[in-house]
């Protein structure tokens, strides 16, 4: 590689989100250029019968959100999510009561499954995201 495209590369690698942003768009004007098209060109040449990338990855990362929570149940739910999140009474009593709630964002889906359990257990309706 020639030391050009070597500091080119250089100075690419040193650009924020915003900037690298501009730079596409200045690139694409300058060039009357598409950047998009030339992403979705790849994609199109894939062959039909293989599997899309986004259709054989799994979700690794999950929200787990307080749904609802039946009056009846509502003290149990609130030990639960207290022994969960490790809120104070106040705290816990308050995300309870403003269902629904998101309680973890980015759980793993171990973690995810057994605090769905644990609050539905308690009474709770809990939904993954």
């Amino acid at each position: 590689m020639s030391t050009k495209v070597e500091n080119i590369l250089e100075e690419l690698k040193s650009l924020n989100l915003l900037e690298a942003a501009e730079l596409v768009k200045q690139i694409e004007e300058t060039f009357d250029v598409d950047a998009s098209a030339a992403s979705g060109g790849v994609m199109m040449a894939a062959p039909s019968s293989a599997p899309a990338a986004s259709d054989v990855e799994e979700k690794t990362e999950f929200d787990v959100v307080l749904e609802e929570v039946p009056a009846p149940k509502k003290i149990a739910v609130l030990k639960v999510v207290r022994s969960l999140t490790g809120l104070g009474l106040k705290e816990a009593k308050d995300l309870v009561e403003s269902a629904p709630k998101t309680l973890k964002e980015g759980a793993s889906k171990d973690d995810a499954e057994a605090m769905k359990k644990q609050l539905e257990d308690a009474g709770a309706t809990v939904g993954l995201k």
